[in-house]
């Protein structure tokens, strides 16, 4: 018998909204968008609902959380990129072969 319990995953507030968002402007099925994000296709027709039902002025926040977002991940490419340079070269220099002969 397994008693392990399932674990709920537990979303932002963001989370969902950029997801309904993806969904709605992607025009794409909700079980493809929910596929992509790795969520339940319930939960992205059930934020959509609670969503459509706030009223506009709560909308607003999505776009400055989603300003925050892409400011936070362009520091972190700004970042990855020469980690991700260097590491090409390391592996060039590595996987080059030796002219010792051995």
């Amino acid at each position: 018998m397994n008693t392990t319990a399932t674990k709920h995953k537990r979303y932002d507030e963001t989370f969902k909204r950029t997801a309904v968002e993806h969904w709605m402007l992607s025009g794409q099925s909700a079980t493809r968008i929910a596929d992509e994000l790795g969520v339940n296709v319930q939960n992205l027709h059930k934020w959509k609902q609670k969503f459509k039902a706030l009223p506009a002025g709560q909308v607003a926040g999505t776009l400055e959380a989603l300003q925050a977002e892409n400011r936070r991940l362009q520091k972190e490419l700004h970042r990855a990129v020469p980690q991700r340079d260097i590491l090409k070269k390391t592996l060039g220099i590595i996987s080059a072969p030796s002219e010792t002969g051995l």
